[in-house]
């Protein structure tokens, strides 16, 4: 059966959602910053770390992790910072 929705990966990165991580004081300027962009089809891609493994093992009842999913996390100031541009519908 079909998913309802799948990640495309022939899709583009289109805007920065919120502020950049080193405004947020959230990196060094390495390459491991955590981000958040909309895609040129309107979906939304975040990095973080991935922390599957740990917090994976601890899931709320009903949520699960399918086999081709990470369980990533961002700092909190990070998504306060994109809640401007976070469309309400």
């Amino acid at each position: 059966m079909a998913r309802p929705w799948e990640a495309d990966p022939d899709t583009g990165f289109k805007q920065r959602v919120g502020k950049t991580p080193q405004e947020l004081g959230n990196t060094t300027g390495t390459p491991d910053c955590p981000d958040i962009w909309e895609l040129t089809n309107g979906d939304i891609a975040v990095i973080g770390r991935d922390l599957t493994q740990s917090l994976g093992k601890n899931l709320p009842d009903g949520v699960s992790i399918g086999s081709d999913e990470r369980l990533v996390v961002i700092p909190r100031n990070m998504l306060i910072a994109a809640k401007p541009d976070i469309p309400s519908v």
